[in-house]
């Protein structure tokens, strides 16, 4: 997780490839709104969120293309809801769960509820 004193832009980097994070103190909760409200953002934080682990761009089976999930990624990355780091040639992708509880009290946990019961009511978007 991006500690609340680092740099203004902090960045994951493994093996001389980095990406760019905001750090704690930069999420805004605008961003953070935003790039939940997309169906496949929500389903890829749902996601993380039931693995309670670190998983890999490929292991999300997402109904868009390779280019539209990248750019869903990079939503999630940009507006601090989730931390990529490459392991070898792998981008591995984690929720940044302690800095959205530390800005943002039971949103994430209050977000995901909602969206597990919509699932349940209506089943997956599409």
């Amino acid at each position: 997780m991006t500690p609340a004193s680092a740099p203004a832009t902090s960045a994951a980097a493994v093996g001389g490839r980095s990406l760019d994070h905001p750090t704690r103190d930069e999420i805004r909760i605008e961003a953070v709104l935003h790039a939940l409200s997309d169906p496949m953002r929500l389903r890829v934080v749902r996601e993380l969120a039931a693995a309670d682990a670190e998983l890999t761009c490929s292991r999300f089976d997402l109904p868009v293309s390779k280019s539209t999930t990248t750019h869903h990624f990079r939503v999630l990355r940009e507006s601090g809801i989730v931390q990529q780091i490459y392991r070898g040639t792998a981008k591995m992708n984690g929720l940044r769960r302690h800095d959205l509880e530390a800005l943002f009290p039971g949103l994430l946990d209050s977000i995901l509820d909602a969206a597990n019961r919509q699932v349940q009511r209506i089943g997956e978007d599409r």
